[in-house]
């Protein structure tokens, strides 16, 4: 498997250490079979393969507060773009267009952005840029979130014996959006399902270690995806226009 940036790499090892149904009558706690093994040495590389997803990705946070990311995921490209809403109290307070790859992050879409831009210097833009840090101290949520959901695929296959040791187990049966999973308890109390007919993951589950917030990312529709970014002419670098990027929330 390729090399990864460390946070990355905390969360597909996670992602990768799941299992996969296997014929006949199962118990919550068991250790994966060598069929298993085999499934989850494809997982990731069946994402790659089948090029991209829908997504929705959720994280509960403060008081009655919710941030939802929904949108598409290009895995061959590693590139993406979202429609960000932060409700709370069950009122929007802030919807934004993302569009993002493994180095940066574009913001646009919001009220006044465009405008404020345009009395800073940058009248063409409607986005602003910035970089997703490699290895930050305290990584912001959204780049965290971007992360997770682009190292959900890898171009290889692994080792199935990679995963025959260490504590995962099958978990349940369950209904994602209408489609039949197996439901597996990973690390750390991680929990991913797998669907129960094509194997392609569709939903990974984690608490962030550092926020204690909880995680929900759902896959759906596997496919190609072609996510065609901002160009330079519509986004003004964030670190250009600091006090725009503040002011936004950038």
């Amino acid at each position: 498997m390729p090399a990864r940036r460390p946070l990355a790499t905390a969360v597909a090892l996670a992602v990768l250490a799941l299992t996969a149904c296997s014929d006949g009558e199962r118990a919550p706690g068991e250790p994966v079979t060598e069929d298993d093994a085999q499934i989850l040495a494809e997982l990731l590389h069946r994402n790659h393969e089948e090029g991209g997803a829908d997504f929705v990705v959720s994280v509960p946070f403060g008081d009655d507060a919710l941030l939802t990311l929904t949108g598409e995921v290009d895995f061959r490209t590693g590139a993406g773009r979202a429609q960000a809403v932060t409700v709370v109290d069950d009122e929007e307070r802030d919807a934004r267009t993302l569009f993002f790859d493994r180095d940066e992050l574009w913001a646009g879409d919001v009220p006044g952005l465009p405008e404020a831009l345009a009395a800073d210097g940058a009248p063409d833009a409607a986005y602003l840029r910035r970089p997703l840090p490699a290895d930050p101290q305290d990584p912001e949520l959204l780049d965290v979130l971007v992360q997770m959901l682009l190292n959900l695929a890898q171009p290889e296959a692994d080792d199935p014996e990679l995963f025959l040791d260490g504590p995962y187990r099958w978990q349940a049966q369950e209904p994602i959006d209408g489609r039949a999973t197996v439901v597996y308890r990973l690390r750390d109390g991680r929990s991913v399902a797998v669907d129960a007919a094509d194997r392609t993951l569709v939903q990974y589950r984690a608490t962030l270690p550092d926020s204690g917030l909880d995680v929900t990312l759902t896959l759906a529709d596997h496919g190609t995806r072609r996510v065609t970014l901002p160009e330079d002419g519509e986004a003004a670098a964030a670190a250009d226009h600091p006090q725009v990027a503040a002011d936004f929330g950038v």
